[in-house]
């Protein structure tokens, strides 16, 4: 009986086989079950968008040709999802002609298969497809880790509670008002979460001092960022969140830190993590202050803008984020 590598690991690896016709079904269950694959079917395609959702298969086969929601609408829609978007799919068909593979390219299939399909290759493909998906998990393992420790040093704070969360969703909010695609916010979601990571290398005796800190202190609560960076550097896939890391104190007149970066050179998404982060911290209560109000925070904001600190149209944007509608910069 052939063997499954992927087997090795913790759990067998699930596939998802979608076709409208039994016997195709009844062939690929057996083929991939022999594999040492756990095998799940669907007879159409909305059954099959449900049956993802619902068991999270790790490799999806979708015939093209199905009844109620054709294969390219399926793979579309789960290509669309966030939740599902690494899911590796392979599309299935008795169409061979190169304008069919390429819809099916477009509709974002990681491989296309023509019928009949061979059992070798069957296998061959979805082996392979499962060690990619087995990579994809691993690196979303490692930033999960990550995200975890980052809520673990915020609740360190009581006074910043919660920060990481809101910093998280209004960054992409402002981000989605600047017209920013799906990977930079993607990117300012992860790095709403993960700006602050570098904290883990801040004393307890600093990073929770009831009052002001000392320039000693300030010195070394300024190398966060840095720290941060170096965590992240070793995961590939945190690669556009690393400048959020770095940079989110820098300001674009040169004031901010740690590389005191002019204009440009401050990466758009740590401009506008360094927006939110701003306003969220002066809107926090803290022991040595209380809460600005919305209105108070605005100004502060405003302030810093007219000296240069903050780009005028991200600030102006992100005060049409917040209702009531506030006061241009």
């Amino acid at each position: 009986m052939p063997v499954n590598d992927s087997t090795a690991g913790s759990r067998r690896t699930r596939v998802l086989v979608a076709d409208d016709r039994e016997s195709v079904r009844s062939l690929f269950h057996r083929v991939l079950s022999a594999d040492g694959h756990d095998v799940a079917v669907a007879s159409d395609g909305a059954s099959a968008l449900a049956a993802v959702h619902r068991q999270r298969p790790d490799v999806v086969l979708l015939d093209v040709a199905m009844p109620v929601m054709d294969g390219l609408e399926v793979c579309r829609r789960l290509k669309a999802d966030p939740e599902t978007r690494l899911t590796p799919i392979v599309l299935v068909s008795g169409q061979t002609e190169l304008a069919d593979r390429i819809n099916g390219i477009e509709a974002g299939a990681d491989e296309y298969l023509s019928k009949p399909v061979h059992p070798h290759e069957l296998r061959a493909r979805v082996r392979s497809l499962s060690r990619v998906k087995q990579l994809i998990d691993a690196l979303d393992s490692a930033e999960s880790a990550f995200v975890a420790l980052a809520l673990t040093i915020e609740a360190r704070d009581p006074y910043t509670n919660g920060h990481c969360e809101r910093l998280s969703r209004t960054a992409v909010n402002l981000g989605r008002m600047l017209g920013l695609g799906d990977e930079d916010l993607h990117a300012l979601h992860r790095g709403g979460y993960l700006h602050d990571i570098g904290k883990v290398g801040v004393p307890d005796s600093v990073l929770l001092k009831p009052g002001p800190l000392t320039a000693e202190e300030f010195a070394l609560m300024r190398r966060h960022p840095e720290i941060g960076d170096t965590m992240c550097a070793p995961l590939q896939s945190l690669r556009t969140v690393r400048p959020i890391i770095l940079s989110h104190h820098e300001r674009i007149d040169g004031s901010g830190y740690p590389g005191g970066l002019k204009g440009d050179q401050v990466p758009l998404l740590a401009q506008i993590v360094g927006i939110v982060d701003v306003y969220d911290a002066l809107t926090s209560q803290r022991p040595y202050r209380a809460a600005l109000s919305r209105d108070e925070a605005i100004k502060f904001i405003v302030e810093d803008t007219h000296a240069g600190r903050f780009n005028p149209a991200y600030v102006e944007a992100f005060f049409e984020t917040l209702t009531p509608a506030a006061a241009p910069a």
